[in-house]
């Protein structure tokens, strides 16, 4: 009879376990999920989207002469309760500006340069460990491109009571972008995300 018992223990935890909600595939390009109060990634998708398609219709990186400006990225503030890897948007922003034609990024300065093997290759060309490579192979001096321009911005939440029973969540999101040379601010554009829900609900 024990037996039997312990026969039965793995049918009941595999019918438990049968039995919770089913795991579903999100469809990334047509997502019909419920909005959530926090930030996810079709907020970021399309406040970076957005912006960009603003930027490239503004013609403001028609480089005169022809050619692509040299873009470095800078530093983008998380001004929100939520815990937020800034370059979740700005791998987005990146992406859509290179894609444009109009940019090359640069990883040899700006927010993105640090830890990059642009400087640990150039340690090996001045070490002693560079003797065994072939010196042709490594990168000489005075072949980095400086940037023009650098793109910066920040991330901001507001929270508003609503009334008894709902919140207002609104998510400013801010990109701007500044001539190198001169200083002068090249472009600029806010994006704004608002939700609205139960008092209840958490934004972070």
């Amino acid at each position: 009879m024990k037996y039997k018992a312990l026969l039965l223990i793995p049918v009941c935890v595999w019918i438990i376990g049968c039995g919770g909600p089913a795991t579903k595939n999100i469809d990334m390009i047509n997502d019909q999920g419920k909005a959530v109060m926090a930030l996810d990634y079709r907020d970021f998708d399309q406040a970076a989207t957005a912006m960009i398609d603003s930027l490239i219709r503004s013609g403001s990186l028609s480089k005169p002469g022809g050619g692509r400006y040299v873009m470095a990225t800078g530093r983008i503030v998380n001004d929100t309760m939520q815990r937020i890897d800034t370059d979740q948007l700005m791998a987005k922003v990146e992406q859509e500006l290179m894609n444009s034609g109009q940019v090359a990024m640069t990883s040899a300065m700006g927010d993105k340069a640090q830890g990059s093997m642009i400087y640990e290759s150039r340690d090996m060309r001045d070490s002693d460990r560079g003797d065994e490579f072939n010196p042709d192979t490594l990168p000489g001096k005075q072949q980095l491109i400086a940037p023009e321009l650098s793109i910066s911005g920040k991330i901001l939440q507001r929270n508003i009571m609503y009334d008894r029973k709902t919140q207002q969540v609104e998510y400013y999101f801010q990109l701007r972008i500044q001539d190198l040379t001169t200083g002068l601010r090249f472009w600029q554009e806010e994006k704004v995300i608002g939700k609205r829900g139960s008092n209840d609900m958490v934004s972070w």
